[in-house]
């Protein structure tokens, strides 16, 4: 399984850089770049930045998430599915990732619970460990001095539920195993398939809404900006693929970003 990590970037081309900067070899977790590294494309990122991205791309549009929206927003993403077909692009829309995709979503985030608080505290404390000068080298020293400063720390208003649930975890037992091979027969049967069966490469959702869908497969994805609310509130659209889709997610999402023009620079008012 894989955590979830969201640089956040002004445009495709920035996150593309940071990207490139970032990916590689790590002897402090061999397993995990390791086998991420076969996936690196000779050459960098960068190269995959075109404006013709979306041309002859398929594209899926899973059922039940775009339909969440509110109608203003959901008529800014239809507009955005016409422009991707007008620059080239396959849309396949109504496409079913399970029969019951709440059942789904539910199944993902009670295991995904499960496995990430279990990895969250070896992971911390096996960096941790390797700090010299820190005030704190272990997850249960983290939640002390967080007690110790509860103003600083703003427990008041933020607690820390998530670290006392993963300190009293121990290890990868028997229950974090099952859930851990759950996650990776939904990912299988579900993203998975649907993506081969219908020969995407590429699905569509909005904002962060497949995140747990491609975490769970260690699987990349990219959200753009797609518009604004009524309350001039930002969101975003998602192009997510299978392992090593990089390359293709980068093409899609930058000829996307660069046809749509949508970002603003933020506004600050008093």
């Amino acid at each position: 399984m894989e955590i979830k990590c969201s640089p956040m970037c002004r445009t495709v081309s920035d996150a593309v850089h940071v990207l490139d900067t970032i990916v590689g070899y790590d002897e402090h977790d061999a397993a995990a770049t390791g086998a991420a590294s076969k996936y690196i494309p000779q050459g960098g990122y960068a190269q995959f930045l075109k404006k013709d991205g979306l041309r002859g791309k398929r594209i899926g549009v899973p059922n039940g998430f775009f339909q969440r929206c509110g109608q203003t927003q959901l008529n800014v993403y239809k507009q955005h599915l016409a422009t991707m077909r007008e620059l080239g692009a396959v849309v396949v829309e109504k496409l079913d990732v399970a029969a019951n995709l709440r059942a789904l979503l539910d199944e993902i985030g009670s295991n995904e619970a499960i496995a990430m608080q279990a990895e969250f505290k070896l992971s911390i404390n096996t960096y941790l460990a390797d700090l010299v000068h820190s005030p704190v080298h272990s997850l249960a020293d983290i939640i002390a001095f967080n007690k110790a400063h509860p103003v600083e720390e703003r427990l008041k208003d933020f607690g820390q539920p998530d670290l006392i649930a993963a300190e009293s975890t121990n290890g990868i037992g028997p229950v974090e195993r099952a859930a851990i091979r759950r996650l990776k027969e939904l990912n299988s049967n579900g993203l998975e398939k649907m993506m081969k069966e219908h020969q995407l490469d590429v699905i569509v959702a909005p904002n962060n809404a497949i995140s747990s869908l491609l975490a769970i497969g260690g699987h990349p994805g990219i959200v753009v900006p797609a518009g604004y609310d009524e309350k001039g509130v930002p969101f975003g659209i998602c192009f997510g693929g299978l392992q090593g889709y990089e390359p293709r997610l980068i093409e899609m999402a930058y000829a996307f970003e660069q046809a749509t023009k949508v970002r603003r620079q933020p506004m600050f008012k008093p």
